[in-house]
């Protein structure tokens, strides 16, 4: 028998007591030893649950009983999650996490202490959620140079997309109902401002490419911009908006990016919907790969726990976890990198518009739609983000230009 404690009794914690419940017979064969839990951690209490029979407020129990192997830390934050874990991780007890923001700031430092002890520090959970995105980065794509990571990394935002493009509702209307179904916070900030999905980029960049991606080294724009003007002229198009988050590996240099982008129907992510999540992948030897599934939820994200749990609890003095180094990769700045732009123009005269954005932009193709008669949009050539940043600075002072309505990145044609 191995037995654990979990820290955090929240919707993911409650889930993973389920999952071990639920499918106890099977995890324990594939584990080859029983699960059982000691201890769980939380300042609540909870009458009437059974889960009041093992209930702890302070950790130091935990931390001092010598047959607790593994923690499970699904409280969230960083403190004091970081100090719980880098405490259990020195006493020799290996640690199950799902909390992205620790991994993202500290996962270097606690997959170093992991490594000399012998233990491991895993966190298949905190991308993704039920999609098994690390283990395979850390094992099946070991002999790949990666050189890309794309994905759509936040349930929540693409929900929200969704139903603004399916439905014809407003962002603050969806967001509501995000809400209302518990997909978004009652503080969404890090959802649709993209902290969320950046946090994981820099997480599965850090895996990849082996030394630490700094996320708040990483431009991050959310979706809290994009209107129902938008989701039309992307029809129109024929593509859609998704929120992606991407590292990308040129040479010797990475850059990375979490903003909305304009994809064509035949990018295997515009097909992801709702609160589904999808990561791409490309390597040198094994070319694309794509992981589904839903990115989010209390059952998803607890069987990712568990898998973990289970890696844990077979490799109790053996490291498996692949770590990446504490030294500091340096992002090439986002000014650098390749891009598209599709441009909205509202103009107070048509021609002289026109006539400015080609002067500045060159041959453009004009798009525009009888329901947005004072404005046009167009689709720019690739340039640098710089280069392209500078036009659109000229051009919103140029004659016969009202307004830049808005700006959105284009998948490279």
């Amino acid at each position: 028998m191995v037995q654990i404690a979990v820290l955090g009794y929240g919707t993911v914690g409650s889930g993973v007591l389920e999952v071990l419940q639920t499918n106890g017979e099977s995890i324990n064969k594939r584990a080859g030893k029983e699960i059982k839990v000691k201890y769980v951690l939380d300042r609540r209490e909870f009458p009437g649950d059974p889960v009041s029979s093992i209930l702890v407020h302070d950790i130091e129990p935990i931390l001092k009983d010598p047959e607790v192997k593994v923690i499970v830390e699904v409280m969230g934050g960083v403190e004091p999650a970081y100090t719980f874990v880098k405490r259990a991780l020195l006493d020799g007890k290996s640690v199950v996490t799902s909390n992205k923001e620790l991994v993202a700031k500290h996962g270097a430092e606690l997959l170093q202490i992991a490594k000399e002890k012998d233990i491991n520090f895993l966190f298949e959970a905190s991308v993704g959620g039920g999609i098994p995105i690390i283990r395979p980065l850390n094992q099946s794509l070991t002999a790949d140079e990666i050189y890309e990571i794309t994905g759509i990394l936040n349930g929540t935002t693409n929900f929200i997309l969704t139903k603004m493009k399916e439905e014809g509702l407003s962002f603050e209307t969806v967001l509501k109902e995000a809400q209302d179904l518990g997909y978004a916070e009652r503080n969404p900030e890090a959802d649709v401002e993209g902290h969320d999905a950046c946090r994981k980029i820099a997480i599965l960049s850090s895996l990849a490419f082996g030394m630490h991606v700094d996320y708040e080294d990483i431009y991050t724009e959310g979706i809290t911009k994009i209107s129902q003007a938008d989701m039309a002229y992307a029809a129109k198009m024929d593509r859609e908006i998704k929120l992606v988050a991407t590292s990308k590996k040129q040479e010797k240099e990475v850059w990375a990016r979490v903003s909305p982008v304009l994809l064509r129907m035949d990018h295997p992510l515009s097909t992801v919907h709702g609160v589904f999540n999808a990561i791409f992948v490309k390597g040198n030897v094994i070319g694309d790969v794509m992981f589904y599934g839903k990115g989010a939820g209390k059952l998803p994200t607890a069987s990712a726990v568990v898998a973990d749990i289970v890696d844990a609890v077979k490799h109790l003095n053996r490291n498996i976890m692949s770590f990446w180094s504490t030294q500091k990769m340096e992002l090439l700045d986002i000014s650098y990198a390749p891009t598209q732009y599709f441009i909205r123009i509202g103009y107070t005269d048509l021609s002289l518009a026109i006539g400015q954005v080609e002067k500045v932009f060159g041959k453009i193709h004009i798009i525009q739609l009888d329901e947005y008669d004072d404005e046009f949009g167009f689709i720019t050539n690739e340039e640098t983000e710089g280069a392209l940043k500078e036009k659109i600075a000229l051009l919103s002072n140029s004659p016969g230009v009202y307004e830049i309505r808005n700006k959105i990145r284009v998948e490279q044609e």
